[in-house]
């Protein structure tokens, strides 16, 4: 149960990640992946790009293709919506470790 838990707040703060990324740089899976990592997070393929579908789904991020040494190449961007949602949980998230 602890591990499902932590699993779904682990997930929440990826998408989080994901967004900040994507708002300063277009991302692409591969260095997202290579990012996250840095930060603790072991990913997989199978696992961050159902995360990225999901967030394109929501309207949070848009894609972009480009060519890149000859292979096609998804690139995330933040959308103005996705930035607020941002906005919003960086606030919930200050609130949360004031308290903590």
């Amino acid at each position: 149960m602890q591990d499902a838990i932590l699993r779904k707040l682990f997930l929440g703060f990826i998408q989080i990640h994901i967004l900040h990324h994507a708002k300063k740089d277009p991302v692409y899976g591969s260095w997202m992946i290579t990012e996250l990592r840095q930060h603790g997070y072991e990913i997989s393929a199978g696992t961050l790009y159902p995360i990225l579908h999901n967030l394109e789904k929501a309207g949070l991020v848009t894609v972009a293709e480009r060519v890149v040494e000859g292979k096609v190449r998804k690139y995330y961007s933040v959308t103005p919506q996705g930035d607020a949602v941002l906005t919003q949980a960086k606030e919930k998230i200050r609130e949360l470790t004031d308290e903590l």
